[in-house]
């Protein structure tokens, strides 16, 4: 099937997702013996649900599922697709089949542009953001790699300052491996035609000579991907699908009144609550809303306070919110100075992501609360949806709103 191109010849974003999920699903036994990897239950519902329901969001239309392993339990859940509003389609190959064999088999299914991910992964991917980096690239595939920069998993590649895979190494024997590869791969269909016969890895068999060509481009993320691939990481798979709604808060500004531009509140007795944010802490922590606050404090990096003194602030600051009848969860504040070019201090989104590896956030349903465009940039760049509150628009006036949809969440 053909691709469409608009008026400047520029390819159309992809609408065909094809999912790997033929595998035995060892390593999850014994919830595999009677039902494959992708139909494990997460969060209230398979696995590969979560996924398509991504997918459908992310603006796919058509699935084309490659099955081994029990694949008329698969079938028989999803069907034609339509309850999920989507189209799919099914290729189901031998159990003892490699994902490069599987994928060669469908070829005759697969477009010209093409969605590729595993069934034991879950990632909040934007296809926005993933696609226009493919065209920057200009590129026959593109992988989505983890950073790994907390060590949450085993480093198998480096990606070199332009963007592109320069080694993958799966045995891990290179030295100052960095990031690992999740799949959530584009792909253009030629690379499945050259793919040769027998019975293959995809992985082993098309990145070599990609990698020799610079032409394995990658999307790096910091946000974490979560699995279904092992027993290990099930626990935490389940507290991040089950969804738990969360909020992200600037201070100076957002709570409290903020002072100008390079002056600091060195001392609770300075700290002034904003109209209305007491009330605001008091009725997300009644919708059940977890409250993080995350603050730059170049203060600390330039003399005028200590690390301290804004503990005192903060331990003062959460006392009142609780007595208020409110919480806050957790604060994440960076120290450095202007200049010091750390990852934390915003618009960089280094305390957003802390955040969402302490209490596996969603960051793509998670709201983020700022006052200047340095909050929404960092909310940009995590991923997150952001508003910024000013004279018409309060804490207490967002708070209201987001506490009016009907799920009571920040997310769609």
């Amino acid at each position: 099937m053909a691709n469409l191109h608009n008026l400047a010849g520029v390819p159309q974003r992809p609408t065909q997702a094809v999912i790997l999920a033929g595998g035995r699903g060892e390593r999850m036994r014994p919830l595999t013996d009677l039902r494959p990897k992708p139909m494990i239950e997460a969060g209230g519902k398979p696995f590969l649900e979560h996924q398509l329901l991504m997918l459908r969001e992310q603006g796919f239309k058509r699935v084309l599922l490659l099955l081994g392993y029990l694949p008329a339990v698969v079938r028989d859940y999803f069907g034609d697709g339509r309850k999920w509003g989507l189209e799919i389609d099914y290729s189901v190959t031998d159990v003892e089949d490699k994902t490069g064999r599987r994928v060669k088999l469908a070829e005759n299914k697969i477009e010209n542009i093409f969605f590729l991910l595993y069934c034991d992964n879950y990632w909040p991917m934007s296809m926005e953001k993933m696609w226009r980096r493919f065209l920057e690239a200009n590129v026959p595939m593109m992988v989505t790699v983890y950073s790994n920069k907390d060590n949450y998993t085993k480093s198998v590649l480096k990606v070199d300052d332009a963007g592109f895979v320069t080694v993958y190494d799966k045995s891990r024997k290179t030295p100052d491996l960095q990031g690992t590869e999740i799949s959530y791969a584009i792909m253009r269909r030629e690379l499945v035609s050259g793919l040769p016969d027998g019975n293959i890895g995809l992985e082993e068999t098309l990145f070599p000579s990609l990698i020799r060509d610079r032409q394995l481009a990658a999307f790096v993320t910091h946000h974490r991907y979560y699995s279904v691939g092992d027993t290990f990481r099930l626990p935490i798979t389940e507290a991040f699908l089950a969804r738990r709604p969360a909020i992200i808060l600037d201070r100076d500004g957002v709570l409290n009144e903020k002072p100008p531009r390079a002056n600091y509140v060195r001392t609770w007795a300075e700290f002034k609550w904003l109209p209305g944010a007491q009330e605001s802490l008091r009725l997300l922590k009644e919708a059940g809303f977890r409250v993080i606050v995350v603050s730059n404090q170049a203060g600390i990096g330039r003399g005028a306070m200590s690390e301290n003194d804004l503990f005192e602030i903060h331990r003062h600051m959460a006392g009142d919110a609780e007595q208020a009848g409110g919480r806050i969860d957790a604060i994440y504040y960076c120290p450095h100075n202007w200049d010091d070019g750390c990852e934390c201090r915003k618009p960089k989104p280094g305390m957003l992501f802390q955040a969402q590896h302490d209490f596996n956030l969603d960051l793509s349903r998670t709201l983020f609360i700022g006052d200047d465009e340095r909050d929404g940039q960092a909310a940009e760049a995590a991923g997150c949806l952001s508003e910024l509150v000013s004279g018409e628009k309060t804490l207490l006036k967002i708070v209201g709103e987001l506490l009016l949809k009907p799920n009571k969440s920040a997310g769609p």
